[in-house]
């Protein structure tokens, strides 16, 4: 025990370890807390949300719910164009609707292109029908199966 080394703890390295204690164990401490948000927002957005989620039908139940058309349901569209030119796509339309006005046709833009769909077909072969009648017209056509609007018939109130 002659040979063991001796340790002198000055004042000042005392003192130093307990500041540093006494400073750095509080904030670890509080670091760990847990803590409370409160959430403020106008209760419209839930209501949106909803409306979105049943409209991507997010949830994957089958449904059909009313629009102005009538009700949605599963069907087929024809598509006759894609392409990133507005003017291109609003002239396919019109073209399209020239020669076939009783059929319904949709713009949709979907970042950076434009797209244009015909038709609301339950059955894929009634999609199909319309895509061999337009196979000379146009070309890049495609069968999509989407949402349908299923139109209510104008019945008299008798």
């Amino acid at each position: 025990m002659k040979n063991a080394p001796i340790y002198k703890a000055t004042l000042s390295h005392i003192i130093g370890c307990i500041l540093f204690i006494a400073i750095f164990i509080p904030t670890v401490t509080r670091a760990q807390s847990r803590g409370t948000i409160e959430v403020v927002k106008d209760p419209r957005i839930d209501t949106l949300a909803n409306r979105r989620a049943n409209l991507k039908g997010s949830t994957g139940v089958v449904y059909a719910h009313t629009n102005a058309f009538g009700s949605r349901v599963d069907g087929f569209r024809v598509q006759i164009f894609s392409g990133g030119n507005r003017k291109d796509a609003y002239d396919t339309q019109a073209r399209f609707k020239a020669t076939h006005p009783d059929t319904h046709t949709y713009i949709i833009y979907n970042a950076p292109n434009y797209k244009v769909r015909a038709g609301d077909f339950r059955t894929h072969l009634e999609a199909e029908k319309l895509m061999q009648e337009l196979k000379g017209s146009y070309s890049n056509l495609f069968i999509i199966d989407e949402k349908i609007n299923i139109y209510k018939a104008d019945t008299p109130n008798d």
